[in-house]
């Protein structure tokens, strides 16, 4: 069997990343201020409906979806609003980095759809965190070790 098309690939990717993300905003959620949650919401709601066209683009390119983990392990405990609030932000870097790979290997719509996913995350990802970066999705992965996984290397970790 030939290797997957990077496209392919990267869109996997970007639907596990997706599936993360709606695990993390359950959980964000749950610990969130009230004043916040209608944001919350919305980006759980955004991560939802990215989630389901990215299965069905995963279909449209001749592969089957991954499905989504029965849970994900977070990148640091969650007992309060605080917390909460970091994970989010978290939640939209990882999410603004896997959009980076699919930005440059997927074909001209898939790119097109992957850059207002990225420019999305960023931006919620500023809200969350009162700040921003300079390049979403590719800054997040110059702090990171050589040795540390890519964004999209485990499939059960935010």
């Amino acid at each position: 069997m030939p290797p997957p098309h990077p496209e392919l690939t990267a869109t996997q990717a970007a639907l596990d990343a997706e599936h993360a993300a709606v695990y993390g905003y359950g959980v964000v959620g749950g610990r969130i201020t009230e004043a916040r949650r209608t944001e919350a919401r919305a980006a759980y709601d955004a991560h939802r409906a990215r989630r389901d066209a990215l299965r069905r683009t995963v279909r449209d390119l001749g592969g089957k979806p991954h499905p989504a983990a029965a849970a994900y392990e977070l990148p640091f405990p969650v007992p309060d609003a605080a917390a909460a609030t970091r994970l989010a932000a978290d939640l939209e870097d990882r999410v603004a980095a896997v959009y980076a790979d699919l930005v440059r290997d997927g074909g001209k719509a898939g790119r097109e759809e992957a850059a207002a996913a990225l420019r999305e995350a960023a931006v919620r990802a500023v809200r969350w965190r009162g700040s921003g970066v300079a390049f979403p999705g590719l800054a997040e992965r110059a702090a990171a070790s050589p040795s540390s996984p890519s964004a999209s290397a485990s499939a059960n970790a935010l």
